[in-house]
Formats: structure tokens, C-alpha cells, sequence
């Protein structure tokens, strides 16, 4: 499988021909376990890329497949996004490894040949963030939620071992886990010329270290997991908390919202109604099993037979409700 080098990018042909390979040599001397066969320059019009759809000047998107990384066949599910101002590009989650990433890479360069100066990452899972290597190398400055390096580390080899035995070596060959250079505690603005980025981390929600971005100049907020459109919510942080997030909508409030997964949607109440409707049933089901006095391993079940009328509107619906029944129950039984 070809390795794209963005380091190697060069205005001329004589240029990547001449440092092509040092670059190669460079980058395969840190990874023991890769061979290298020969270092070779292609226009980027001639390497794969995936396809981007414009939903505003500047701003534009990849939807993945909205189903779980399980009933997928390349783990191409999470939807990315790339907001390009006046001086630099900043892209928004990286994909599932780094042939996505790669193929993320190629697809800003078909847009645009300004610098990619940030790679925000909305949260920690590995549909999301493992592609981030490429644009690191490319050069963007990676931003994160202040929770999400020790989430990414703590898990790091759990995703690579789960995601090699998912799909072939073709889809995960030489994707790695990269830490990000700057870990918001707070809010934070980028300034990409022209247009201006505001960074929010969010309180316990979908995860502990969620982070939201919106683009003023367009009205786009990009929700990451805070938003599951078609797929199936997985709580994997607060359910309160995230119930409690849904409830203070963004100031100000945005004109479209690109979910993690799923369509974009035309405003707050048609971005988030859905879920908002399926959190706070999952909440009453397990109350309700937990106030019966079930034990968990009664409860479970219970709770997705009592949800079980949604599974026409949600994607991977079955094995994800059983999950989040038990992060519910296990969250609700203190309270």
C-alpha cells in the first residue's frame, strides 16, 4: 500500500524528486515495523481523495457511512469537515486511520493549496481520530479537548488491536495514535484569516472530553458525537450530562449543525429533537428498571425492549441500545 508523505509536498516535480527520499527514509527510521520499497512523487490530482460536499462557502464535508464501526467494512464512518479561511484551512476530525486520512489529505489539496494550520479533534474515538497523524505531519497544530489525551492514551492500544482485527491490513497500515499539541480547558478562538473558529469543550456529555466548533462566518456548527443523526447515540461519558447539554442551546444558535454521523441538519431543533427524544427515554427505562429493583443483568434487557418501538429510526440499533441501557443503568443506580 502506498504511504502518502505530506511532509514531501513540493510546489515543482524537480523538488519532490530531490528530497523525496530522505523524506522517506526520515519517516519509515521511526517505525521499526514497516518496510520501505521506494520513495516516488505524484500530482495530487492522481491520488485517491474523498469525496467532499460544499454545504457553505468554505465549508465543506464528508459524510461516512452512518453505522458502527462493527457493520462497517473500512471503519469510514464519522463525518470530517475542512473550513478554509483567507491564510490557512483548519480541518475538523481525521477519520479512522490513516489511508482515510490520507485520502482526507488529498481532498483539501483538490480544494485548496493554502496550509493546513489546525486539526481539531471533537473528541477521543478512533472513527474520528486516528487519522490525525497525516494532517500532524502536514503540518497542522493538533487541538483537542483538555480530557482527551489520557482518554486517547488509556485506550490507544484497545483501538488499534479491535481495529486490525475489524478490517484488512490494506484499510490500517501504519495508523498510529498521535497526541494533540494543545488541550483546551476552556474556550478558544482560530483565526484562519478572514474567519474565525470558535472552539467550546463541553462538560461529561457523549464523552469526557467532547468539543464543539463553530464557524460564525457561515453559521455551522460542528457538533462532533454531541450530535448522532440516523446511527444510534452511544453514551459513553454522562447521560445527564449530555441530556443536560441538549437542554442550553448554543449561543449563538446555528444556522446548520454537522453531526458526527449522519445528514447535516438544517438548525438546533432538527439536529438534535431525535436524539434528545431517544436520551431521555433510555433515562426513563432505566429508572424505571432500577426503581423495580433489577438487578442489571434483568435490567438491560428490559431497558431495550422498552426502546425497542425506535429501532426503525436509528442504525445499529440492537447491540448499541444494549450498550447504552447498561452505561444508563450503571450511571442512574447512584442517584
Amino acid at each position: 500500500m502506498p504511504i502518502l508523505l505530506p511532509r514531501g509536498e513540493r510546489r515543482d516535480a524537480a523538488s519532490c524528486a530531490r528530497d523525496a527520499p530522505r523524506i522517506a527514509q526520515d519517516w519509515i527510521a521511526g517505525r521499526p515495523g514497516l518496510v520501505a520499497q521506494a520513495a516516488r512523487c505524484h500530482p495530487v490530482e492522481e491520488l485517491p481523495a474523498l469525496p467532499m460536499r460544499q454545504i457553505a462557502p468554505g465549508v465543506h464535508v464528508h459524510l461516512g457511512a452512518p453505522v458502527q464501526l462493527e457493520d462497517s467494512a473500512d471503519g469510514r464512518i464519522a463525518n470530517l469537515a475542512v473550513v478554509i479561511g483567507e491564510r490557512s484551512v483548519a480541518v475538523i476530525d481525521a477519520g479512522v486511520s490513516r489511508a482515510q486520512g490520507q485520502e482526507l489529505f488529498a481532498a483539501i489539496r483538490r480544494l485548496t493549496d493554502l496550509p493546513i494550520s489546525h486539526l481539531i479533534l471533537t473528541h477521543m474515538h478512533p472513527d474520528h481520530a486516528l487519522g490525525a497523524s497525516v494532517l500532524q505531519e502536514a503540518g497542522a497544530e493538533l487541538v483537542s479537548h483538555a480530557a482527551l489525551p489520557l482518554a486517547l492514551q488509556m485506550r490507544a492500544d484497545s483501538y488499534l488491536g479491535n481495529l486490525g482485527r475489524l478490517y484488512p491490513p490494506s484499510e490500517m497500515l501504519a495508523t498510529e495514535v498521535v497526541m494533540p499539541d494543545t488541550a483546551l480547558s476552556g474556550p478558544a478562538r482560530i483565526d484562519l484569516g478572514g474567519r474565525v473558529l470558535e472552539l467550546r469543550p463541553a462538560p461529561v456529555a457523549h464523552t469526557d472530553n467532547d468539543l464543539s466548533v463553530f464557524d460564525a462566518a457561515s453559521g455551522t456548527l460542528f457538533a462532533g458525537d454531541l450530535v448522532f443523526r440516523d446511527l444510534t447515540p452511544i453514551v459513553d461519558g454522562s447521560l445527564r450530562g449530555w441530556m443536560d447539554w441538549m437542554d442550553l442551546p448554543p449561543d449563538p444558535e446555528p444556522r446548520v449543525v454537522v453531526p458526527g454521523h449522519g445528514p447535516v441538519a438544517s438548525g438546533w431543533a432538527e439536529a438534535i429533537t431525535p436524539q434528545q427524544r431517544f436520551l431521555k427515554a433510555l433515562a426513563e427505562a432505566a429508572t424505571a428498571a432500577i426503581g423495580a429493583g433489577l438487578p442489571m443483568s434483568e435490567a438491560v434487557p428490559v431497558i431495550v425492549n422498552d426502546l425497542a418501538d425506535m429501532e426503525n429510526i436509528w442504525n445499529s440499533f440492537p447491540e448499541s441500545v444494549a450498550r447504552d441501557a447498561t452505561a444508563a443503568y450503571k450511571e442512574l443506580e447512584w442517584e
